[in-house]
């Protein structure tokens, strides 16, 4: 199991948020969104902030960080991580069992991620074989595009996403996650799609138009 940062609003929590942070940071990376976010009308949430593990990344010369995956090239980089994607996945699903285990139904959890984490996010989230509240998707892109169709699960086929972007991105470049919008809304997905004024980072706006979907969401 992965190490996580947790903490919860109340004694009982019945909704949580999985949060994934980017390359080369770690949990304590989103604890600041993760408190700025008013949610009391959902009642008590838990927030799990997990850690990557460390691992060489390509891109920067090898150089050990935490990350999700490798990165093997600038984009558009002669192949993906595949290996690295699905252990990956395999380790966030891990997270989302034990939430359900721990009595939160699964109806009532979000997976969230930023950079590396959104990419981490829906490849997760999507082949996930029970269904999940929604999933939210900031400044990054989906990974195995071309492998999502047939491996998503028929439980998530009409799961909610919330996904933005920064227009002025140069780490993730905004037609990349714009790409990732239009396959993802061609497979059918209900895409709530965000742009904003900023380079590869999180705005109050953005920060305020995703409580407003989070309490749209989980209210339901």
């Amino acid at each position: 199991m992965l190490d996580a940062i947790e903490f919860e609003t109340g004694p009982a929590p019945q909704t949580s948020l999985i949060v994934l942070h980017g390359l080369g940071a770690d949990g304590r990376d989103f604890e600041p969104v993760c408190q700025a976010l008013q949610l009391q009308a959902l009642g008590d949430v838990r927030f799990v902030l997990p850690h990557a593990p460390e691992r060489p990344v390509t891109l920067n010369g090898g150089y050990r960080m935490p990350a999700w995956f490798d990165i093997l090239g600038p984009h558009p980089a002669p192949a993906e991580d595949e290996a690295g994607l699905r252990a990956a996945q395999a380790q966030i699903a891990a997270l989302l069992d034990r939430e359900v285990a721990r009595g939160v139904p699964a109806r009532r959890i979000v997976l969230m991620g930023f950079s590396q984490g959104c990419a981490m996010t829906l490849m997760t989230a999507l082949r996930y074989p029970a269904r999940l509240g929604g999933a939210v998707g900031l400044s990054g892109y989906l990974p195995l595009a071309g492998r999502t169709a047939a491996e998503r699960s028929a439980a998530n086929a009409d799961l909610p996403l919330f996904l933005a972007h920064g227009r002025q991105d140069g780490i993730v470049i905004p037609a990349r996650g714009r790409a990732s919008r239009d396959t993802l809304q061609a497979l059918g997905y209900a895409v709530d799609w965000h742009e904003y004024d900023m380079d590869h980072s999180v705005s109050l706006e953005e920060l305020q138009d995703l409580n407003d979907w989070l309490l749209r969401q989980l209210r339901a």
